[in-house]
């Protein structure tokens, strides 16, 4: 199913992003100043083969992809001048050396690869350190050695193993690269050393030439589209396609998060809080990651949670309720007693680094109702993001948090995030934010922008949306007592933990 949303234009000068996301396609088209003109959207489905696992059909990305683009296109009446992209992190696409996916995308979601860890406890201290990042089983490297063991054929036949937006550039000019934003991010990748990790990849037994070439990360140009590749959108064979840039990356280049010491929250299907920062930092024991940005330089730190609009949309579904009932029922009045949710349905990374990790209702009672649930679903996501804001360097010292993403919008859910995290909140209201960063590092690449327009005059600005009360603070501070008793009594001691 497809959606769009934007205003008519006739012949301007436009650049398109596409942000590959975990379960939709969003395709962005900017003007020459950055402005959104159009933003349209394909979805497909990430299935779950066992439990814990996440996959999808890059097949299925394809398809989504043509009919976001096209539709987006329309919306503006001009065809784009170049092509800027974004994508989900962590995953893993093997293929073949015409770009043709062998199974279905590995995502960063699933959890499969957690026995594939103990090779990385082995790698020793200094393997580690060039890694600097917390080990969780998500991550390219663990998912790539599950491959190894289990699905040997298909490891064999590979030529690429390739992140999602990588995979999609291959689609797009028939060349395969990789680019730091996402590299950083596959637990493969020399992080001082801002390259891939050969010792590391020859120590854990894998082929070094599954991994692409490396661009620099953002307004650099990768290729042109292909002449069946444009058919398939519905653009000019030749256009130029950026390298690119991871969503979480991209979204800050697109939010305006450039400056070190600001921190931003974006909420999707996880959740990510980021701040620019130095290489030292990196604090992996905590579950904090550290990653290049979308730039030819730089660094962030991110505590992420993978449990956010995840959660939200399965206990929204359970309920059979819709997201508008769901954020109405952040309106209710706190409840002393009332039920508790653990979000962590596919485990967690910060600050817990635990893939066995579950959710639950707690607490509950023959008066309690379906808004109840829906609001300890909202409460319990809120809490999960605080544990992780908590574990960010510079949390303790910022006096607001920029907020942006669309599963942020609703001005009661926004309120409960302020009244748990403690702060104000200033919202980044830029549609598709990973998209219009993908877009802008086109528009870099065709001249129509230079990055400094990007981290200066395009940046948006960030409004204030939101204020604790302190009424509501002393309620979820007691509420987030009880969350974490909860979480100790059913988690396993000494189970699943990966720092």
């Amino acid at each position: 199913m497809t959606s769009t949303s934007g205003v008519p234009g006739h012949g301007p000068q436009t650049a398109l992003g596409i942000d590959l996301g975990t379960s939709s396609v969003k395709a962005v088209i900017t003007d020459a100043a950055g402005q959104v003109l159009s933003v349209a959207s394909a979805g497909y489905p990430v299935v779950a083969v066992q439990p814990g696992w996440a996959e999808s059909d890059p097949g299925d990305w394809w398809e989504a992809v043509g009919a976001a683009v096209r539709q987006g296109v329309a919306r503006v009446g001009a065809k784009p001048v170049a092509i800027g992209l974004s994508g989900q992190m962590h995953g893993l696409v093997m293929t073949s050396v015409d770009g043709e996916a062998l199974r279905p995308a590995l995502l960063w979601a699933d959890g499969r690869a957690s026995a594939q860890l103990s090779a990385y406890r082995r790698l020793g201290p200094a393997a580690l350190k060039r890694l600097a990042n917390p080990l969780t089983p998500g991550m390219t490297g663990p998912l790539l050695l599950w491959v190894a063991e289990h699905e040997r054929d298909i490891y064999d036949r590979a030529r690429w193993a390739l992140q999602p937006k990588d995979w999609l550039r291959q689609r797009l000019c028939s060349q395969a690269f990789a680019e730091p934003s996402d590299a950083s991010a596959t637990l493969l990748y020399n992080v001082p050393g801002d390259c891939w990790d050969t010792a590391t990849i020859a120590q854990l037994g894998l082929r070094a030439e599954l991994f692409a070439p490396l661009l620099p990360s953002g307004a650099h140009l990768a290729g042109q589209l292909t002449g069946t590749a444009a058919a398939h959108l519905g653009l000019d064979g030749g256009t130029p396609i950026a390298a690119g840039a991871a969503d979480t990356a991209a979204a800050m280049l697109g939010s305006g998060l450039v400056r070190t010491g600001e921190l931003q929250l974006t909420i999707g299907t996880g959740a990510q809080l980021v701040t620019p920062c130095v290489l030292s930092d990196a604090a992996p024991d905590a579950g904090i990651h550290l990653y290049r940005t979308a730039l030819d330089t730089g660094w962030y730190a991110m505590a992420a949670t993978v449990n956010a609009g995840l959660a939200l949309n399965w206990a929204r579904s359970i309920l059979n309720a819709s997201w508008e009932e769901l954020y109405a029922a952040a309106e209710r009045a706190p409840e002393p007693g009332a039920p508790l949710f653990l979000p962590h349905l596919v485990g967690e990374r910060t600050p817990y680094l635990d893939p066995t990790m579950r959710g639950a209702w707690t607490g509950l009672g023959l008066g309690h109702q379906r808004s109840t649930l829906l609001y300890a679903a909202l409460e319990g996501v809120a809490f999960a993001i605080r544990d992780a804001f908590d574990a960010l360097p510079g949390s303790d010292a910022a006096d607001h948090l920029r907020l942006a993403g669309g599963g942020s919008t609703s001005d009661a859910w926004r309120q409960m995030l302020a009244d748990v995290l403690e702060l104000p909140l200033h919202a980044v209201d830029v549609p598709a934010a990973s998209g219009r960063g993908a877009a802008l590092l086109g528009a870099a690449v065709a001249g129509m922008v230079s990055t400094a327009d990007i981290q200066g005059p395009l940046a948006p600005v960030a409004r204030p949306v939101a204020e604790p009360t302190a009424a509501a603070g002393e309620h979820f501070l007691n509420r987030r007592g009880e969350f974490h008793r909860i979480i100790e009594a059913l988690r396993c001691p000494g189970k699943g933990e990966l720092s």
